[in-house]
């Protein structure tokens, strides 16, 4: 199936190809992840095709899938973005890791293979990925805010080197291009062998089974339940202070805040009331 692109991402594919070619171009180019200093309008950057490449330790054959993966439907009105092709990563990422799993898990249940595949794949594990690697030095977009948000996420990883289990603010675009960069590979090769052994390597550290945590609502449900505690949670201010309070037994136990996810806000809460259990119920 060809891909149609428009005059601009054309042109641009075109310089690209000329430059895999040995021809030589005055356009700005992101070169080992840094920009150069005459290119700081994202519209006059040309993906580097071959830093990619070079990422993934894969030649594509059809150059303009990787153009694609890395356009965000911001970047140009008449762009073809990598939405397809995130729909199709997102896919082909679930099949391939749940072959692992269960072939390195001959005796886990589903449901912890569920959990186990959930937490390698979610949104913030693939915007490790995409921060790690450099990935997200290559997205073509026109979103004012994200920049900030990327530099924000990649501090707060610090403080959680493997996962936060919900408790961090994560650019959704992040998670966006890799599964688009693997839709864009497996379209390429066809062939679900060739994108284990290229995503592989990008996983790492996959999050092995005695690694597995609880996300903090999960772990809260669970240990009132088995305790016969009484759990609430309360967001009724949440569109007014971004704020969740937990109340335990009718005792306020935690606390969280996010400006945009109410959900994330939540996991922040339960993290907090998970801390200070034992100081409210030192009896239980």
């Amino acid at each position: 199936m060809e891909t149609q692109l428009s005059n601009a991402d054309a042109d641009s594919l075109q310089r690209l190809l000329n430059l895999s070619l040995g021809a030589k171009e005055n356009t700005a180019k992101i070169v080992n992840g840094s920009r150069s200093a005459n290119s700081t309008n994202p519209q006059y950057q040309p993906l580097d095709i071959e830093f990619v490449e070079k990422i993934l330790n894969y030649k594509f054959k059809d150059k303009s899938l990787l153009l694609q993966a890395f356009t965000d439907a911001t970047f140009d009105e008449n762009c073809v973005s990598y939405e397809r092709l995130e729909f199709l990563g997102d896919t082909v990422l679930n099949m391939v890791i749940t072959k692992y799993l269960y072939n390195r898990y001959g005796d886990c249940s589903p449901g912890l293979l569920t959990n186990l595949r959930a937490v390698n794949v979610d949104t913030e594990k693939l915007a490790r990925v995409a921060v790690k690697h450099n990935l997200h030095r290559c997205l073509r977009h026109k979103k004012p805010l994200l920049e900030d948000q990327i530099l924000e996420f990649t501090k707060a990883m610090e403080t959680y080197p493997l996962h936060s289990r919900g408790l961090l603010k994560v650019p959704k675009s992040l998670a966006d291009i890799v599964e688009s960069t693997i839709g864009a590979l497996y379209t390429d090769c066809d062939s679900f062998e060739t994108v284990w052994k290229v995503v592989m390597p990008l996983l790492e550290p996959i999050i092995s089974l005695d690694k597995l945590e609880n996300h903090p609502m999960t772990e809260l449900h669970e240990m009132c339940q088995k305790k016969n505690l009484k759990l609430r949670f309360d967001d009724s201010t949440w569109e007014v202070d971004k704020r969740v309070l937990v109340f335990i037994e009718d005792k306020l136990v935690g606390r969280g805040h996010h400006l945009a996810k109410k959900d994330s806000a939540k996991n922040c809460a339960a993290k907090d009331a998970l801390d200070n259990f034992s100081y409210f119920f030192t009896k239980i």
